[in-house]
């Protein structure tokens, strides 16, 4: 293919400066007939001239496709370097002091992001808090609030809360999630309106705690948290009997 491309060069150098000759016959290299006419340095080769290039036996100057591929593929790899190298920097300027939450930031919110990509669960929001740090009169008050959340409410911290698990679980965690509404900010609403109905006043002292949802969603588990009421009163090392420790352990 290299030796094909540098005859063509020549030919055009052949046809600006051509050679004086004595014949009337005009001269050419051994290039295709294809090729022999004359051509501007910006034409772009023709569909008839790209087949005769194909012609050409294979000079072994060029690799392989798979050799084009891994080229491909470390141009890329380079492209994502050179970002790192010197377009990450300039994230320092974007950057803010962590600030821990407080009792008057009680509410934890998780959103989806897929990287500036289009996607329905972007505009989803999913609020989770703790019972105990909401600001509720007394017993009766959250037990209302237990029984209006329903399955919303559970006696540990969901999972995908980003809350830690060594933290205590207290009267338990209310989830309310939204994706009803064209906008993240709506669907935030919407979670904010629900959480603030349930913490109007009312009477619901005499209304059993309904907890099929919770007993059915540690059953699905099949990890034994289910007996002995264990999924309300999770078992700690507080709970290890002390006459099974070792007479020197008990010393100290």
């Amino acid at each position: 293919m290299a030796s094909r491309l540098a005859r063509l060069a020549h030919t055009r150098v052949l046809s600006r400066n051509p050679i004086p000759s004595t014949s009337s016959h005009r001269l050419f290299s051994a290039s295709s007939v294809a090729l022999a006419r004359r051509a501007k340095p910006e034409e772009k080769l023709t569909a008839d001239q790209a087949f005769d290039l194909l012609d050409d036996d294979f000079d072994d100057d060029d690799t392989s496709s798979a050799g084009h591929l891994m080229l491909r593929e470390q141009r890329r790899v380079l492209y994502y370097l050179r970002l790192i190298e010197h377009e990450l920097p300039k994230l320092v300027a974007y950057r803010k002091p962590y600030i821990p939450p407080t009792s008057e930031t009680p509410l934890i919110v998780r959103s989806i992001d897929y990287a500036g990509e289009e996607h329905p669960a972007t505009n989803k929001r999913v609020m989770v808090v703790a019972v105990d740090e909401l600001p509720l009169r007394d017993e009766s008050a959250v037990h209302k609030l237990k029984l209006l959340a329903g399955p919303r409410w559970t006696p540990h911290p969901p999972t995908d809360a980003g809350v830690q698990k060594n933290v205590p679980w207290g009267n338990g965690y209310v989830k309310i999630s939204c994706e009803d509404f064209p906008k993240p900010a709506m669907n935030l609403k919407w979670a904010s309106d629900a959480l603030d109905r349930l913490r109007k006043p009312g009477t619901f002292k005499d209304v059993p705690l309904d907890l099929r949802h919770v007993r059915s969603k540690i059953e699905k588990g099949k990890r034994g948290g289910h007996l002995r009421g264990r999924f309300l009163n999770r078992p700690t090392i507080a709970d290890f009997p002390k006459e099974w420790l070792p007479a020197e352990s008990k010393r100290q």
